[in-house]
């Protein structure tokens, strides 16, 4: 593996792990495992208590990558003024796809389900399964929102809100 491909990620740097979200990088450790000595990032992701340890040689293999640009939080958000498109398949197949979607890591699949399953409250309500992906494909989305644009958490929620807000009333 080159070099240049393994000093991608830093210490400090924070990171999107697909099926975890926003993480930041602690360290870059050795640990040995099955008589291999491996060097690991450390990634915390503070808002679940969580440690992870992740090989640096399979970082971007796995799906690991950078923020995205600020270019890239205005086009998602662009597209969470969009209208839903909700297909007409089961339920359970479309919970899966909005599944795939949200640990695939890919900011843009993340705002389409949070645009696809939103309800505004005119709307029907939403079942626990839908509002469980929902909450799960909006807390990925407001946490890169918050890191990237340098808000809190509750700062980036209340702009991604105003997004979808504004879409309900045009």
């Amino acid at each position: 593996m080159s070099k240049s491909k393994k000093n991608e990620f830093r210490p400090d740097d924070f990171v999107v792990y697909p099926a975890h979200g926003v993480g930041r990088i602690v360290s870059i450790d050795e640990q040995e495992v099955a008589g291999l000595k491996l060097e690991m990032f450390v990634i915390s992701f503070d808002k679940d208590k969580m440690t992870l340890r992740v090989p640096t040689a399979r970082a971007t293999e796995i799906g690991m990558r950078s923020l995205s640009t600020p270019d890239l939080i205005d086009r998602a958000l662009e597209t969470l003024k969009g209208k839903a498109r909700v297909k007409r398949a089961m339920w359970s197949r479309r919970a899966q796809e909005y599944e795939q979607k949200i640990n695939s890591g890919d900011l843009m699949a993340i705002a389409e389900v949070v645009r696809d399953l939103h309800r505004s409250d005119d709307q029907r309500e939403q079942s626990y399964s839908e509002r469980q992906l929902y909450e799960a494909a909006l807390d990925r989305l407001t946490r890169e929102v918050a890191a990237v644009v340098g808000l809190d958490e509750g700062g980036a929620q209340k702009r991604v809100e105003e997004v979808l807000t504004s879409r309900a009333a045009a």
